[in-house]
């Protein structure tokens, strides 16, 4: 039973015209009749009997008859609200962003999407780079946003920029009128950074171990917010990517190049390799990429 079947039988059922019904079917009668004997065929019997001047409905005909229109609304039903989500009338996303990223750039793509598709739900998941990863890969989200991964292990990954971690000191600080500050000089402060096992913090400390030794942390936190207010405060320093400076001056803290060593990583958007993505995901990874590759990410900000 197909639904062009059904459909050949309802307008007929309906009209109790073979002539009508081809007329609003749009088909040949030699098709109509097709259509419907291929149906009875597939039922096992009879639903219509047809004179030369007249059809009817047998009793398994009548019986079908409310039973087509109600499988029609809803393969209808069906077919609009998929229509709808092709097209990004309707639908949702989940999308996965380690914090750096969802604090300050993310918002931005999300403008300009709902601005061109303001019926699809976003749901925004802010957490580590490490939970990113593994939600991608487990399916709990079409996209993720994150570092670029050491393995990528069934995942693609289409890198945005590189960001370059710069200093984040007191804007009452005597390094925050320097252009630029060493490694050596920031670690003569108290240090203040994100808790294990953010990738931030991971990275920072493997990335100095080799001429500075290990982070001299005073505070932590697991909020990029609050490390921003404790520096602010004057608590201590700290680093973060390039893409934070805007967020830590309204925090009133000031950030600063950092070198020796310079720490990059790229970030960019996780898929599933192989994995084909919901129009709406499509559709918010192509923003996402827009905005991000137009921004402009330079320590000096």
């Amino acid at each position: 039973m197909t639904v062009k079947q059904l459909r050949a039988f309802l307008a007929v059922a309906q009209s109790l015209s073979f002539a009508q019904a081809c007329a609003r079917l749009h088909l040949s009668q030699p098709a109509l009749s097709l259509a419907i004997k291929s149906l009875e065929e597939s039922l096992g019997g009879q639903l219509l009997v047809r004179t030369t001047r007249s059809v009817a409905l047998t009793p398994e005909g009548e019986t079908l008859l409310p039973i087509a229109r109600r499988l029609l609304a809803e393969w209808d039903n069906a077919e609009e609200l998929l229509r709808q989500h092709f097209t990004l009338q309707l639908g949702k996303v989940a999308i996965a962003a380690m914090p750096s990223f969802a604090a300050n750039l993310l918002p931005v793509a999300l403008k300009a999407f709902r601005d061109n598709h303001p019926k699809v739900n976003v749901a925004v998941h802010d957490v580590i780079n490490e939970q990113v990863i593994d939600m991608v890969r487990n399916r709990r989200v079409e996209l993720g946003i994150a570092f670029e991964p050491d393995a990528l292990d069934g995942l693609d990954f289409t890198p945005f920029y590189t960001d370059r971690f710069v200093a984040v000191v007191a804007a009452d600080s005597a390094l925050s009128a320097r252009t630029e500050v060493s490694w050596a000089e920031l670690l003569q402060q108290h240090f203040i950074t994100l808790q294990r096992p953010s990738a931030v913090r991971l990275l920072l400390e493997e990335s100095i171990a080799a001429q500075h030794g290990k982070l001299p942390v005073a505070f932590e936190s697991h909020q990029l917010v609050t490390v921003g207010r404790m520096v602010a405060q004057g608590l201590g320093v700290s680093a973060v990517p390039s893409l934070c400076i805007e967020q830590m001056k309204e925090l009133g803290a000031r950030c600063v190049a950092l070198n020796e060593p310079q720490i990059t990583r790229r970030v960019g958007l996780l898929r599933l390799a192989g994995h084909k993505l919901s129009a709406a995901a499509q559709a918010l990874g192509d923003t996402v990429m827009s905005v991000s590759c137009s921004g402009e990410f330079t320590p000096n900000a």
